[in-house]
């Protein structure tokens, strides 16, 4: 647990300091360019790689598929980022080097999500501590080698071209050498394996990728009417609800089971209970989140990222509508896993439609009309509207609970 624990937090840490480190060597434009790269879009085609297989492949205790049918959907999946990505580059008619950029951080993001394949194949196997193992060292070797190559270069393709390496070895090193060691990996796989396994996780993958799509459609809109040094000052008062959705995580994680058992057992009562402190417990976290950011958000920021000091002198009142969307998020989390809990996952992804498909209308026009402020409310606006269709989905489904355990 402690390694595992120790992977998670640098790889969330490494994408909050990467972002600070461009700015800070290379500028606001090529931050910008990297923001988006790094943290929007090369995240996105992880998504793609990942395609949701992970929670169902470290609970598939009774092996129902094994490692290679696991193995060579990744693969398939990791396959279809590349050209998406490529096919996304070619024709946004981006400059050369920006061109680069945003394709070599695709390609780190699709490695880091073909090494999850076999991460997820020791968390399943009993060997979690090789899972945080593997995460931290691969980070912090990718890491080292981008900053060495940035501050020797100050060249962001030729330190994109250095971190894409560097995760090749990790994954090389760290992943398949350490599980060609290990007992009982079955590698066998079948075609009918591997549609199996990618239809039963289709849903899943669909729902996470437009939960991504909608938290970050104001940076879409940035990046397409915007400048690219805007995208950098945005990633900026955007880097918070990191925190914050890493604190939700603690505060709801450890109840899941609890709550799963209230379920179960239908202690309609108990479950409610729980949910409603867990609420409060995000609504706290959620004033003393707004309140420093009023207060001391953009001096803060100015600190980390020296460079956009003055653009970001503007950027209170955008950083205050970002954090208040955060604990919005959190609660949207919260009635996420309620509804998981309650087996709806097609309300889930029903609901994932209906905002994505208002964040495509409202996003743009958002940013057109207000900039980064817009980008901002568009992003709060999302969020309200995820937490209230998710948290009006788990009432319905309580009072029908309730109304049924009352029949006679």
């Amino acid at each position: 647990m402690a390694w595992n624990m120790l992977g998670s937090f640098l790889y969330a840490f490494a994408s909050m300091a990467l972002t600070m480190i461009v700015v800070g060597l290379v500028g606001d434009e090529q931050g910008g360019i990297f923001t988006f790269a790094f943290t929007t879009f090369g995240q996105q085609m992880f998504m793609v790689a990942y395609f949701g297989i992970r929670p169902f492949q470290i609970t598939d205790v009774g092996n129902r598929y094994r490692f290679g049918d696991y193995l060579h959907l990744r693969l398939a999946t990791s396959a279809a980022a590349m050209v998406i990505g490529a096919a996304y580059t070619l024709l946004r008619g981006y400059t050369p080097g920006k061109a680069w950029v945003v394709f070599l951080m695709v390609c780190y993001k699709v490695i880091d999500g073909f090494a999850d394949a076999y991460e997820a194949e020791f968390q399943r196997s009993g060997w979690l501590y090789l899972t945080g193992k593997s995460n931290a060292f691969r980070t912090i070797l990718s890491v080292a080698v981008f900053f060495t190559a940035l501050y020797v270069t100050r060249v962001l393709v030729i330190a994109s071209a250095c971190a894409v390496v560097a995760q090749i070895v990790g994954v090389l090193v760290f992943d398949i050498a350490v599980i060609g060691g290990l007992d009982n990996i079955d590698w066998g796989f079948s075609l009918d394996g591997c549609v199996g396994l990618a239809r039963s996780c289709l849903l899943l993958f669909l729902s996470v990728f437009l939960d991504f799509y909608i938290f970050s459609a104001a940076k879409y809109a940035i990046e397409n009417h915007m400048r690219d040094a805007d995208l950098a000052v945005y990633g900026a008062i955007f880097m918070p609800t990191s925190v914050i959705n890493l604190a939700a995580g603690f505060v709801i994680r450890p109840f899941l089971t609890t709550l799963s058992s209230f379920w179960e057992e239908r202690k309609l009562r108990d479950f409610l209970c729980v949910v409603c402190r867990l609420f409060l417990v995000i609504l706290g976290l959620t004033v003393l989140a707004v309140g420093g950011a009023a207060l001391l958000g953009i001096p803060v920021l100015s600190l980390l990222y020296g460079n956009l000091r003055e653009a970001l002198a503007d950027c209170r009142m955008a950083l205050v509508l970002i954090i208040l969307g955060g604990g919005f998020n959190a609660w949207m989390n919260l009635f996420y896993y309620t509804l998981v809990i309650m087996k709806k996952q097609r309300w889930i992804f029903g609901g994932y439609v209906f905002v994505c498909l208002t964040a495509a209308l409202v996003s743009p026009l958002a940013v057109q009309h207000s900039g980064i402020l817009g980008g901002a409310a568009s992003y709060l606006l999302l969020m309200i509207l995820l937490a209230l269709c998710f948290g009006l989905m788990t009432a319905r489904e309580l009072f029908r609970e309730s109304r049924a355990g009352a029949r006679p």
